[in-house]
């Protein structure tokens, strides 16, 4: 049953969005607004994973839903719209990144100088979030890619599989591994 409600909600998603689609071809602005709102949680979500900071993301998404609509012409639908908006946003962080000095995290002590309350809990928090975001690079890129797509921003393996061009099996096998992989790197901070 369960199954059979998210096939309806898929195919009723992709209606509506073809027809958002439809509507801003032909020159309506306000179709535009309304499917940059239905989906900038998820550009969002894919910039705060990239640029940890508010300034950086919202001018990520600018930078996303600028390409979307100078590419939207171009999508054919295929894969689901979401799953088209994903890999732009998703290519276009990685883009940014490469060129980019200053994506790196807060420093330590802007960290805990933020939140006085507990230094020695918050200290412990700093140092856990940033081993495991250390651990997280560490990881081959394509591990390190699925597993920010799936854990963070809940995408299921058909969609990574669309994002990526990489079979579903292959994405399933790249999250175990991973998984496996950052498990074994972060025992001592169970």
């Amino acid at each position: 049953m369960k199954n059979r409600l998210s096939r309806i909600e898929n195919y009723l998603e992709s209606i509506r969005d073809r027809f958002l689609i439809k509507e801003i071809l032909s020159g309506n602005s306000v179709a535009f607004a309304t499917l940059m709102a239905l989906y900038q949680k998820r550009v969002e979500a894919v910039g705060m994973r990239f640029f940890h900071n508010n300034a950086d993301t919202e001018d990520f998404v600018q930078e996303v839903f600028l390409k979307v609509f100078k590419n939207l012409s171009t999508f054919n639908g295929q894969s689901k719209f979401s799953t088209w908006l994903t890999k732009i946003a998703f290519t276009t962080a990685i883009d940014s990144a490469k060129t980019r000095k200053d994506v790196e995290n807060l420093s330590n002590e802007e960290e805990i100088c933020s939140n006085i309350d507990d230094p020695e809990e918050e200290n412990l928090k700093a140092a856990t979030r940033q081993a495991v975001q250390e651990a997280i690079r560490e990881l081959p890129e394509q591990y390190g890619q699925c597993l920010e797509l799936y854990f963070f921003l809940g995408m299921n393996y058909e969609d990574i599989s669309e994002t990526t061009g990489v079979p579903v099996n292959t994405i399933k096998s790249h999250i175990f591994r991973a998984k496996r992989t950052l498990f074994e790197k972060l025992k001592e901070y169970k």
